[in-house]
């Protein structure tokens, strides 16, 4: 990190992660599925939840925190067993920080139709591997985006609150930086599309 400071680092962070809200990119998947409202709680906070990606990079599986993030865990497992990331993007990518995808447009911009609180109230921190909801930089706004940390820069995040966190990868850690390899624009976009190609919810 050179000589910048805690503070000039955080500014930087959150610079890019505005440059990935408004990228310019393509992305699969069904933009026509909305809804109204946030789904209504679902998920056995008493289960345990784990999400198994496919992607055209291989797999990787993420352990969700149910207990910790009940409500962005029952948000996102009502996505995915709907079959909502099937076909989407990652979308925006940061080798030294995360992966982005989850965006039915592609661009940034996309959401499912209404958005969920943010759930700050954990003692969880932000490591390469962990998983945590995007939002649009103003409180409350979380939907279907979301991003797994990947590099040291992540750390950086733990300063101030501002993403909920509500997974790690457990398995297949070396797929996702993998995929966290792809090559970028200048604007974060991959060059080469890396495609979800299903999201399986396994409660046990």
């Amino acid at each position: 990190m050179g000589k910048l400071g805690k503070f000039s680092w955080s500014i930087i962070i959150i610079a890019a992660v505005a440059v990935l809200l408004t990228s310019c990119g393509s992305s699969g998947g069904s933009p026509g599925l909305k809804w109204d409202k946030m789904p209504e709680m679902s998920i056995n906070l008493n289960k345990q939840y784990t999400a198994k990606f496919a992607t055209s990079k291989g797999d990787f599986t993420v352990k969700l925190y149910a207990e910790e993030s009940p409500v962005t865990v029952n948000n996102f497992v009502f996505l995915a067993r709907n079959g909502y990331y099937d076909g989407l993007t990652f979308n925006s990518i940061i080798e030294t920080f995360m992966i982005q995808g989850g965006d039915p447009k592609g661009d940034g911009t996309g959401n499912p139709g209404y958005s969920i609180p943010d759930e700050f109230d954990t003692s969880l921190k932000f490591e390469p591997g962990v998983m945590a909801m995007m939002n649009s930089g103003k409180p409350n706004s979380g939907g279907s985006q979301f991003f797994i940390c990947t590099g040291p820069d992540s750390l950086n995040l733990n300063q101030t609150p501002t993403y909920s966190i509500f997974g790690k990868v457990d398995s297949g850690m070396d797929t996702v930086l993998e995929i966290a390899k792809t090559p970028v624009n200048d604007k974060h976009v991959p060059k080469d599309k890396v495609t979800i190609e299903s999201v399986t919810i396994v409660e046990t």
